[in-house]
């Protein structure tokens, strides 16, 4: 239970920090992700974002949802779409709520929980959509199980670390 909460404080004193960070819209910004992940820009997410077809009207897993930061204009665009967005963090989440009511995005559910014991029956999702979430994840062995588990037959991981 320590660590868990550990990672509870961790990502509620991050939570407000999260898209200015991760924006690189500051100057700071720009230089943290410079120096730690040697990122220039954020070029990756429209690529990886693009995996994900417009017109995609399956069920979908995001996980880690974070702030929704990278997917809310996306999802916007989406509207046959059945989403599940899933945090650990409901400070994150609470943000990505926000963002999404605002962008008019309502066909998505949130769910609190943990990638290493989703709360989802087997074969539930057609894709799921993991960006930058599973360096972060305590048990990345449970968190592939788990997300291997939910994932239909045929089904479509599609991710970055």
């Amino acid at each position: 239970m320590e660590q868990q909460e550990k990672i509870r404080k961790s990502y509620r004193r991050g939570a407000a920090k999260y898209d200015d960070l991760h924006g690189m819209e500051k100057w700071w910004a720009k230089l943290s992700m410079k120096l730690i992940w040697g990122f220039e820009d954020m070029a990756y997410v429209p690529r990886l974002l693009e995996w994900i077809p417009d017109d995609f009207s399956g069920s979908l897993l995001d996980v880690p949802i974070g702030t929704g930061l990278f997917t809310a204009a996306k999802y916007a665009g989406m509207g046959n779409a059945r989403i599940t967005c899933l945090d650990y963090s409901s400070d994150m989440m609470a943000i990505a709520e926000r963002r999404f009511a605002r962008a008019g995005i309502a066909s998505v559910r949130f769910v609190q929980g943990d990638v290493g014991a989703l709360p989802f029956e087997d074969d539930s999702f057609d894709m799921v959509l993991s960006m930058n979430g599973f360096h972060a994840f305590p048990d990345k062995e449970a968190a592939f199980r788990q997300t291997r588990r939910v994932l239909k037959p045929g089904g479509l991981l599609v991710g970055c670390f």
